[in-house]
């Protein structure tokens, strides 16, 4: 089975489950007031037409749905309308993620898909729980 139709059955099947992502819009205040806290923040840079941006948060939706303990915050820039927070951020293209504790940069990655990477990253963030 090729890659492509197993990843549009993915996500048929994770639509049809009703796994939605809990996100919210980047705004400064947000970032600012969480990173004050020394909460646990995710950027998602993305695109709704990027299919790598569309499998990660299936991912990202079914860390949330297996994991509700974990407590990370997850904010949405949209990478054709947020160019001056793609520039921020450095993030080199769509599909981009950030994870920050606090002030501190824990992870940068680019088009990562791998579900146990991604959920590593996720469970080992320092306060992620």
């Amino acid at each position: 089975m090729s890659r492509y139709l197993l990843a549009a059955l993915t996500g048929l099947m994770l639509s049809s489950i009703g796994f939605a992502l809990d996100a919210e819009p980047f705004t400064d205040e947000r970032f600012d007031a969480l990173q004050a806290e020394g909460a646990v923040v995710l950027i998602d840079v993305w695109a709704p037409w990027c299919p790598t941006c569309r499998r990660q948060r299936e991912i990202l939706a079914e860390f949330q749905a297996e994991h509700p303990e974990v407590d990370i915050t997850i904010l949405e820039v949209s990478y054709d309308d947020d160019k001056d927070l793609v520039r921020r951020f450095r993030a080199p293209r769509q599909s981009t993620l950030l994870l920050f504790r606090g002030d501190e940069q824990l992870w940068f990655s680019v088009a990562e898909t791998r579900e146990a990477v991604i959920y590593e990253q996720l469970l080992g963030a320092p306060g992620a729980d």
